[in-house]
C-alpha cells in the first residue's frame, strides 16, 4: 500500500511569484478571455451575484452570465449592464431548458452560491446546474454549507470552494455551530481531499494533492458583508482565463488581500465590497 506523501509546509506567495507565474494572454476580444455564468440571489440577498460577477469581469474575463430568481432578474440587469440576465426556473427542482443547458455546459466557470438563502432550493439548483454539464464549478455560500449531502461523481472534476470558518468545519462533517479540526491548514488540506477540489480559506489555498500556498496581507477591512462574494468572483474569473484551478484559486486570494491592503492605506477600516470589486484590476497590476 502506497504511503501518503508528509505535509509541507505551505508556500508563501508575493507578488513576484504571481509575476513569474504570468496569465494567459487576454487574445484579441472578449471571448478570449473566458466565459463565467454566476448562479444565486434572492429578493432578500440580491447583491452577491453583482458583486461576484463584476470582480469576475474586473479581473480579465470576458463575457458574463447571470442566472437569477425571476423575481429579481430585472433588477439585477439594471445594475449590471454587462451581464447577459437569465431567470432561474420556477421551482429549483425543474431542469434547465436546453438552451440555458448549453450555455451552461459552454461556460469556462459557473459559480453557484453567493447570495441564496435556501438550502434545500440551493442543493437542488446546484445538482441541476451539474447535470447540465459544466467543466468547472466554484462553489460558496450555501452551495457549500449543503455539500456534505451531495454526491460528489455528480459534480465536476474542476471543483473550487471558497469557505469561510464555519463553512469548513461544514465541510469536515462537523455539525453547525462547531468548529474545524485540527489547525487550520491541515483542515483546509483535509476538506481540499475529501471533496476532491481546490479549497481557498482566508489566507490558505489547497489543492487535492496536499499542496498548500500562504498568501499576507489584506487585514481586518476585509471581514465585510459581500467580501466573500468579491473573492469568490475574483477566483471564478482567474479560471475562466484559464490559470488552472489552483492557481486561479491563489490568484483570487492574492489580489482579494492586495485590494484590502490598498483600501486600508487609503481608508482606514470601514471599506465596502463594492469597492473591494473597483481595486481588483489595480491589484493585478500590482502583481506585475
Amino acid at each position: 500500500m502506497s504511503r501518503r506523501p508528509e505535509p509541507v509546509d505551505p508556500e508563501p506567495v508575493t507578488g513576484e511569484v504571481l509575476a513569474r507565474w504570468g496569465l494567459p494572454d487576454p487574445g484579441a476580444d472578449k471571448k478570449a478571455r473566458g466565459d463565467v455564468i454566476v448562479v444565486g440571489g434572492s429578493r432578500r440577498t440580491p447583491g452577491g451575484v453583482m458583486l461576484a460577477g463584476e470582480a469576475a469581469l474586473r479581473v480579465g474575463a470576458g463575457r458574463l452570465g447571470v442566472f437569477v430568481p425571476g423575481s429579481i432578474d430585472a433588477q439585477v440587469g439594471i445594475v449590471l449592464p454587462e451581464a447577459a440576465i437569465y431567470a432561474l426556473p420556477d421551482r429549483a427542482t425543474d431542469p434547465f431548458e436546453e438552451p440555458d443547458r448549453r450555455k451552461i455546459a459552454a461556460a469556462d466557470a459557473v459559480l453557484v452560491g453567493p447570495g441564496f438563502d435556501d438550502a434545500d432550493e440551493t442543493r437542488d439548483t446546484l445538482l441541476a446546474i451539474a447535470d447540465a454539464g459544466p467543466a468547472c464549478l466554484v462553489l460558496d455560500a450555501y452551495a457549500l454549507g449543503i455539500l456534505p449531502g451531495v454526491d460528489r461523481d455528480r459534480l465536476p472534476d474542476g471543483l473550487v470552494l471558497t469557505p469561510n470558518r464555519e463553512e469548513l468545519a461544514l465541510l469536515q462533517g462537523q455539525a453547525l455551530g462547531d468548529d474545524i479540526e485540527g489547525d487550520l491548514t491541515d483542515a483546509v488540506r483535509d476538506v481540499a481531499r475529501r471533496h476532491r477540489a481546490v479549497v481557498s480559506c482566508y489566507d490558505l489555498v489547497a489543492d487535492p494533492e496536499g499542496a498548500v500556498w500562504r498568501i499576507d496581507g489584506g487585514g481586518p477591512g476585509l471581514a465585510t458583508s459581500g467580501s466573500g462574494d468579491v473573492l469568490a468572483g475574483a477566483v471564478t474569473g482567474f479560471v475562466a482565463r484559464g490559470t488552472g484551478l489552483a492557481r486561479a484559486a491563489v490568484w483570487g486570494a492574492w489580489v482579494h488581500a492586495r485590494s484590502g491592503d490598498r483600501l486600508t492605506e487609503r481608508m482606514g477600516l470601514g471599506f465596502l465590497a463594492r469597492e473591494l470589486v473597483a481595486e481588483l484590476p489595480l491589484a493585478v497590476l500590482d502583481a506585475d
